[in-house]
């Protein structure tokens, strides 16, 4: 069996990279709360929100939480708009998880009462629900040409040249 060398003698490209030691630099040190303010992520209704965005943007990547909503919840706070979310207190990301499970449907249950929503319309047989089971556009859009978001890659025909 050949070794790290590879069966021709050359080193491979995992004995060529160059590993940094580890010495004061290069060590991480955890995560900490500085005083008030969070040196970590926020994890708020199971997502981790990005830490180096304004807290108004941020909370958009909620699933079911836009820009209208997140403006809402930073008001119901009292959160100023250029805070950025590691300048949030434990205290501020506890109320706004708390704003948020009192006040809006998001992620998994938003998620499972769309897709409940769906089942129940292709059970039904109605007109949007057979659109759904076919994967077809549901909002009456043409498909005679594109629609290839629903309808997936074109298939060719075979026979159909000139």
């Amino acid at each position: 069996m050949p070794g790290p060398e590879g069966s021709r003698g050359q080193a491979s490209s995992y004995s060529r990279l160059r590993i940094p030691a580890r010495d004061s630099k290069n060590l991480k040190k955890p995560p900490q709360a500085v005083g008030d303010r969070r040196d970590y992520v926020a994890r708020i209704a199971g997502v981790n929100i990005p830490t180096n965005k304004r807290v108004l943007i941020a909370l958009q990547y909620i699933h079911g939480i836009g820009s209208k909503s997140a403006a809402d919840i930073i008001e119901k706070v009292k959160i100023p708009e250029d805070r950025r979310v590691n300048q949030l207190t434990d205290q501020e990301v506890l109320q706004i998880r708390e704003v948020i499970d009192r006040d809006y449907v998001v992620e998994g249950d938003l998620r499972r009462e769309t897709g409940i929503n769906i089942k129940r319309l292709m059970d039904l047989g109605c007109y949007r629900g057979l659109r759904h089971r076919r994967g077809l556009p549901v909002r009456g859009q043409r498909t005679h040409t594109n629609a290839r978001t629903r309808k997936g890659p074109a298939k060719s025909i075979a026979g159909k040249k000139k």
